[in-house]
């Protein structure tokens, strides 16, 4: 076919979309789909409710700025655990993607999870593929309308289900519920579960394949971790071609199952494509078939192309090797952080109304310790200082901080005027909890005698 328009000729820049009907099917990988659509979904719509310490297990306070999982509490100051986790996903991906392809995409991304149950959905109401089919070329009446109402209504049933699941997880979701169930959520709760319900519609429902092919960047630099040691869906031309009917042909009968149950419409015996996005139901598909025909099983499979030229494949080669170090690594070193991570945090800050000023015969400086108690019991804390001789805190030094709760403390610091020359001098605050002696922290200051 020739790309190019003839003379006054137009034609559109953008390709038409194709309706694409997906074909069930049952085998080996759908099971694993589904196993992942059951785990992911289990994990997103049942931890909302888990409940730890009488509270939400898994809760992003974005209000008061503190993230609850289990019996973790993390503030603000904590986001280099997110840098981490996102790190970590990063290279699983990298690592995962190759040695298998598209596993993430074809098993757990949340397009490819939320379309097969909208799918499932589609396909209860209104049929499998031919009956799919017949329904939309008919004309509008009684029986298509119905049908596709109840189909939309289930489908935003689910999405602002979904959207409501999501806020859930920022907005404590009892409370969320009975706001929802009172018609009274704020401005932003009810902006946030139409948008995430919307978009789960929109995604899942009516877009689907576009979103892997054109929305999703992975499709296109996914060729740059693949070689050809990778696992991938391959077609067997070897075995298979010519395609047809008869004795002089391959095992390849051509009866198109292949192209009717892959989810983005393409033809795997022409290659892999980057609109792949492995999710085998190809395999699964055309296992069916020659199973039927009695001929042997994997003209599709998940293959190398290194094995299907005949060479050895390597599993640890040098990316690989890297990509799992890296990983293991930082895994490491993240869960070794957490387990020596102190429940305490204090910030010292200087007043710098005024820098020092006499008292008798002493010099005082003030500071402000804001300390922050990220465990779930209220500690009472004991402020010390040292650094110079005969510097002390004047007053109280004990302050009693709630459960994960933060207080200010101001605190006027004195040493003797003869005891210390101009200048500046370092000193050292320490807060300890009392009862809890591991709850401890140090932090540096300066202080100022002019």
């Amino acid at each position: 076919m020739n790309d190019l328009a003839a003379p006054g000729e137009e034609r559109s820049l953008y390709e038409v979309r194709r309706a694409i009907y997906p074909r069930a099917v049952r085998g080996w990988f759908a099971a694993w789909r589904w196993a992942a659509v059951w785990a992911t979904q289990l994990v997103f719509y049942g931890g909302a409710w888990l409940t730890w310490n009488d509270r939400q297990a898994i809760l992003f306070d974005i209000v008061h700025r503190k993230f609850y999982i289990f019996g973790l509490v993390f503030w603000p100051q904590d986001v280099i655990y997110l840098s981490v986790l996102l790190i970590l996903a990063a290279l699983s991906l990298f690592l995962f993607t190759a040695v298998a392809g598209r596993l993430w995409c074809g098993y757990a991304c949340p397009q490819t999870v939320y379309t097969e149950i909208f799918l499932w959905i589609e396909r209860k109401i209104e049929g499998d593929r031919n009956a799919r089919i017949r329904l939309d070329q008919e004309k509008a009446g009684a029986k298509k309308v119905g049908l596709k109402t109840l189909k939309h209504g289930v489908w935003i049933a689910l999405s602002l289900w979904t959207g409501f699941t999501f806020v859930g997880y920022v907005t404590p979701i009892r409370e969320l519920w009975g706001e929802v169930m009172t018609l009274s959520t704020g401005p932003w709760e009810t902006f946030w579960i139409l948008f995430y319900g919307f978009a789960t519609y929109g995604n899942a429902g009516w877009m689907r394949e576009q979103v892997c092919k054109y929305m999703c960047p992975y499709a296109r630099f996914q060729s740059a971790m693949f070689d050809k040691d990778t696992l991938v869906i391959t077609y067997d031309a070897k075995r298979g071609e010519p395609r047809g009917k008869g004795e002089s042909k391959g095992d390849c009968v051509d009866c198109g199952i292949c192209v009717q149950v892959c989810p983005t419409g393409i033809d795997i015996r022409n290659g892999l494509q980057y609109e792949c996005i492995g999710c085998a139901a190809c395999i699964d598909g055309c296992n069916q078939v020659m199973e039927k025909l009695g001929r042997p099983q994997k003209l599709i499979r998940y293959s190398t192309t290194h094995a299907v030229e005949g060479a050895p494949t390597r599993v640890l080669r040098p990316r690989v090797l890297v990509y799992t170090t890296i990983l293991l690594a930082i895994l490491a070193t993240a869960i070794v952080s957490l387990y020596l991570r102190v429940p305490l945090k204090v910030n010292v800050i200087r007043d710098r109304a005024a820098i020092s000023r006499e008292v008798g015969d002493d010099i005082e400086n003030v500071y402000r310790l804001q300390i922050m108690n990220t465990t779930e019991a209220s500690r009472v804390y004991e402020i010390r200082v040292g650094g110079l001789e005969d510097i002390h805190i004047e007053g109280e030094g004990r302050v009693e901080v709630d459960a994960t709760g933060s207080r200010t403390v101001p605190l006027r610091v004195r040493v003797e005027r003869d005891q210390v020359k101009p200048g500046t001098h370092p000193i050292e605050f320490s807060v300890r909890a009392v009862g809890a002696e591991k709850e401890s922290v140090r932090e540096k200051s300066v202080f100022i005698v002019r």
